[in-house]
């Protein structure tokens, strides 16, 4: 199948072959035809599989077709709010902007992003300048609708991307009052990285006899990531990190850790050895984190220190890899984090740097993605055999080391300052009550 056959218009299709894609992926070739039939779509494929085009391209394209009448009918309509496209964190925000501008360059349209973190009046002027397609996140919309700055009653499209993490991020209720805003005569689309049941609830009080579409087995990871784990000592991370980069001749690598502190040494380390890097997490202002970001995909910095929740939305055309230098206590994150290389049916490589301390989470990623992981031993960094494991400080004192296998659904907070100095999420089965719950959402609403 290609382009051309899913019934879009010469303009995207121009847009489309200027990118070099001249074929769907599977999330987009079920998804684009549904989309465009008008029905409410509930989607899960793994990370990578290009959900964004998915419900980028039938978006604008229901745009042309919807003008076209009411320019027969009425006239030139005036520019308002048409499409609305809410996602979790403001790094994700803006990489779907900077497709929605790529795939309607030679369409009427206007688009604008608005986030935390960034100045409120900008955002307003571009407003109130008139915008037919908004990316947002849940915290500042709320905040520019209180102030009447914004007008959802005439959205035609709602797109909640992401919906898994916002869900896992306590964002349920700024969601419910967006959509209070937005006509319930209206199309929704629903993108996820996983098909959980509080997914399919969500989607239950969102949209209409959604058509459902998932293109590959939850929490699988591509076949075009190829997987390794070094055991290694917990001190000597730093030096293995530094040898595969340097003698592999590693360039645009994207390393995780588990908290921000921890981002923060390692850049730090890096640097001191030679190795241009940049650490982005929630401490961070929202102008540096652009920059780091902009930076890493120019390839003038080498490598990108990263939290999870900073990470989110991170997409990087052939970005070939990928580094766990921490494993996440919550196996579904490991998916999202390698998810970042081998995008596209692309080649990648996903290292994991695993210590003692770590050999249940390890275990907790294996039976999740169902596979056993190549282990290589570096010459040099042998584990010590004397060396026993040690409780993980997950930050506030809360250590603990077993866990791996724990489910994630609705239970990670969001990194952005619920713990000092933490990105790292607690794998807890469910969260000790609202009040919790409320604070977590409430830290997070910023992004």
């Amino acid at each position: 199948m290609l382009f051309t056959s899913l019934g879009l218009s010469d303009p995207i299709l121009k847009a489309i072959t200027e990118t070099g894609y001249t074929k769907p992926t599977p999330i987009q070739s079920k998804a684009i035809p549904l989309v465009l039939e008008g029905k409410d779509v509930l989607a899960a494929a793994q990370t990578g599989t290009g959900k964004t085009a998915g419900f980028t391209l039938p978006l604008l394209e229901r745009m042309v077709q919807a003008q076209k009448a009411t320019t027969v009918n009425k006239g030139q309509p005036k520019r308002h709010i048409r499409a609305l496209i809410l996602t979790p964190t403001r790094e994700l925000a803006a990489q779907i902007a900077e497709n929605v501008d790529m795939y309607a360059k030679y369409l009427p349209y206007k688009s604008a992003v608005i986030f935390g973190g960034v100045n409120i009046n900008r955002q307003i002027t571009t407003l109130k300048q008139g915008v037919d397609i908004l990316i947002a996140t849940a915290g500042r919309l709320l905040d520019l609708a209180s102030q009447k700055m914004v007008d959802l009653s005439k959205v035609e499209i709602l797109v909640l991307d992401e919906a898994d993490r916002m869900l896992d991020m306590g964002f349920i209720h700024d969601m419910k009052k967006v959509v209070k805003l937005i006509p319930k005569n209206r199309q929704t689309l629903l993108f996820s990285a996983t098909f959980s049941k509080e997914i399919k609830a969500l989607a239950s009080g969102f949209q209409t006899n959604p058509s459902l579409v998932e293109v590959a087995a939850q929490n699988k990871t591509a076949d075009s990531i190829a997987q390794l784990v070094h055991p290694v000592d917990k001190n000597k991370k730093k030096e293995l990190l530094y040898k595969l980069i340097s003698e592999g001749e590693w360039h645009q690598v994207l390393v995780f850790t588990r908290t921000k502190h921890g981002a923060n040494k390692l850049c730090e380390y890096l640097e001191q050895q030679g190795i241009n890097s940049a650490a982005i997490h929630g401490n961070k202002s929202q102008g540096a984190r652009t920059k780091a970001l902009a930076n890493f995909k120019a390839n003038e910095i080498r490598v990108l220190v990263a939290t999870d929740i900073a990470a989110r939305g991170i997409d990087i055309d052939m970005l070939p890899h990928v580094v766990n230098f921490e494993l996440p206590n919550v196996p579904e994150d490991y998916v999202h984090r390698i998810g970042r290389t081998g995008r596209a049916g692309r080649e990648g490589e996903a290292v994991s740097l695993v210590c003692v301390d770590e050999n249940d989470y390890l275990r907790g990623i294996e039976r999740l993605i169902s596979q056993k992981i190549k282990k290589v031993v570096v010459k040099g960094f042998e584990v010590d055999p004397s060396i026993k494991a040690e409780p993980i400080n997950q930050g506030g004192g809360r250590g603990r080391r077993s866990g791996g296998g724990q489910k994630s659904s609705g239970n990670r907070n969001n990194g952005n300052g619920t713990k000092k100095n933490s990105d790292a999420t607690t794998g807890e089965k469910k969260r000790s009550n609202s009040r919790n719950r409320s604070r977590s959402r409430n830290k997070a609403r910023s992004s």
